[in-house]
C-alpha cells in the first residue's frame, strides 16, 4: 500500500481507497496484528511547528520512534526560516537530511510552498485550513465504535474552523453523514463545503446549519472543539458570547442517538465547548481519540515512507 500523492497536505491528497486503506492499517497496528519490517536506514522525520502542540508532537515523535526511526525538533526560532530564508530553501536543503517533514503552521500557502520544493514527503500537521491528522484518529475511533462507517450519522458543533473542515472533506469520502452547526458568521469555507459536495458523489448528505439541536437530532457521534483557535485569543471573549447555546452538554446529547459517542480533538474548555459532565462521562470517546492520533499518523508515516 502507498500513498500516490506524496505529500499529506488535506484530505483530498488521499483517494476514498487509500483512507480506507489508512484505516484498515492504523486499526491492525494499534491491535497488533502487523509487523512493519525495520527500515535499513534509519528514517528520519523533520518536525516544523510554528504552533504550540501536545497531541501531535509527541504522536509523530512516538510513532517515528515505533517505525524504527527518530524525530528532529526544528522550531523557527532556532532555524534560517525565523530570520526570513525563503521557505523554497529550506525545503530543498530539509530533503538532502531528513526523510520526510511534518509542518504545524497558520498558513496553508507555506505548507504548498514546502511541498512544491521539497523532494520528501510534506505532512500537514495542522494548518488554518485543515487538519488531516486529526480526522485519521477521528475515524479510526469511529470505526473502533461503531464497526462500519458507511451511513454514520455525525454532528459537528461550534466553530467552522480547521477541524471542521477535514471533518466534512473526510466524511464525503467515507460515507459519513455529518451536519455542521455554528452560529452564524462562523460557518466553516463555503469553497471547502463545495468541494466535500462534489467529493461525496451522492454517498452522504452534508448540511450546514445554525440549529445545534437539529444537528444533534439521532446523531451517533457529537463531535466539538475550542470556539477560538490558537491566533483567536483576542476574540475569545466576543466569541463566548456569540457561541452562547453551543456548548456540547447533557440537555444537548439527549437529542443524539441513545448509543452516540462524543468527540473533542482537545485541548478542551470545560465549561465552554463542551460540559465537564459530558467530556467525562459514558459517552465521550475523546481521550481513546487522543490516543488514535499514535495509531494514524504510525499508518501514515508507514505508507508515506513506503514502509508497508
Amino acid at each position: 500500500m502507498t500513498l500516490s500523492g506524496g505529500h499529506f497536505l488535506g484530505v483530498e491528497d488521499c483517494s476514498r481507497q487509500e483512507w480506507l486503506n489508512l484505516l484498515q492499517l492504523a486499526g491492525a497496528l494499534k491491535r497488533g496484528e502487523i509487523q512493519l519490517p525495520t527500515p535499513s536506514t534509519v528514517k528520519v522525520l523533520g518536525l516544523l511547528f510554528s504552533k504550540p502542540s501536545t497531541r501531535t508532537r509527541v504522536s509523530f515523535a512516538v510513532a517515528m520512534a515505533r517505525l524504527g526511526g527518530q524525530t528532529l525538533d526544528l522550531p523557527p526560532s532556532s532555524t534560517q526560516v525565523g530570520r526570513g530564508e525563503p521557505i523554497a530553501d529550506t525545503a530543498r536543503v530539509l530533503s538532502g537530511y531528513v526523510d520526510a517533514l511534518a509542518i504545524r503552521t497558520f498558513a496553508q500557502d507555506d505548507l504548498e510552498a514546502y511541498a512544491q520544493a521539497s523532494t520528501v514527503p510534506v505532512i500537514n500537521a495542522l494548518s488554518d485550513v485543515e487538519h488531516p491528522c486529526q480526522v485519521i484518529a477521528d475515524f479510526l475511533t469511529l470505526q473502533e465504535c461503531f464497526s462500519d462507517l458507511d451511513g454514520l450519522t455525525m454532528a459537528y458543533i461550534g466553530d467552522g474552523n480547521n477541524v471542521a473542515h477535514s471533518l466534512l472533506l473526510a466524511a464525503a469520502l467515507l460515507g459519513v453523514h455529518l451536519r455542521v452547526a455554528t452560529p452564524k458568521r462562523y460557518g466553516p469555507d463555503p469553497a471547502v463545503v463545495q468541494r466535500a459536495q462534489r467529493l461525496s458523489q451522492g454517498r452522504c448528505t452534508l448540511t450546514v446549519l445554525h440549529d445545534p439541536v437539529e444537528a444533534c437530532r439521532g446523531a451517533q457521534a457529537v463531535y466539538t472543539d475550542v470556539w477560538s483557535s490558537m491566533g483567536q485569543e483576542a476574540a475569545a471573549q466576543q466569541r463566548r458570547r456569540n457561541f452562547a447555546g453551543y456548548c456540547l452538554n447533557a440537555d444537548l446529547l439527549a437529542h443524539a442517538a441513545r448509543d452516540a459517542v462524543v468527540l473533542h480533538c482537545l485541548p478542551a474548555h470545560r465549561g465552554e465547548e463542551i460540559s465537564n459532565e459530558v467530556l467525562e462521562g459514558p459517552s465521550s470517546r475523546v481521550f481513546l481519540q487522543a490516543e488514535n492520533r499514535l495509531y494514524g499518523q504510525q499508518a501514515l508515516l508507514a505508507l508515506l515512507l513506503d514502509l508497508v
